[in-house]
Order: structure tokens, then sequence, then C-alpha cells
């Protein structure tokens, strides 16, 4: 006759606190372009012409309105 164990439940994977910075940052500055790129409308944006139209065009290509 087999012997019956109990089985152990399996210990939930650690997350270091390097990964959890990395991913905060990562999050943080995937918001920031997506704040510039979607509602800037140009107020972060007035060291140049370049950046604005950029995002201006970054606009268009995700389908943001922005005129």
């Amino acid at each position: 006759m087999a012997k019956i164990q109990a089985v152990r439940p399996l210990d939930p994977p650690a997350v270091s606190p390097r990964t959890l910075v990395i991913a905060a940052a990562v999050v943080a500055g995937l918001l920031l372009l997506a704040y510039l790129v979607a509602f800037d409308q140009g107020a972060v944006s007035r060291s140049g012409m370049f950046l604005h139209e950029l995002m201006h065009d970054g606009r268009h290509l995700l389908g943001v309105p922005c005129h």
C-alpha cells in the first residue's frame, strides 16, 4: 500500500526591491510619455518647434484628437 503524504503549497515567488524600483520607473516614464504625446498641446515642448511637431505627429499616429 502506498504511503499518503500531504502536499505542501508552493511559496509565492519573491520580487526583489530592485525589480520593483525598475518597474515603477518604467511605468512613470511611460505615463510621462503618454502625457507629452496625448495631452501636452505645447505646454512642455516650448523649447523648439521640432519637439512640438514630433508630439503633434504622434497624436495623429495614435488617433488622439488635437485640433
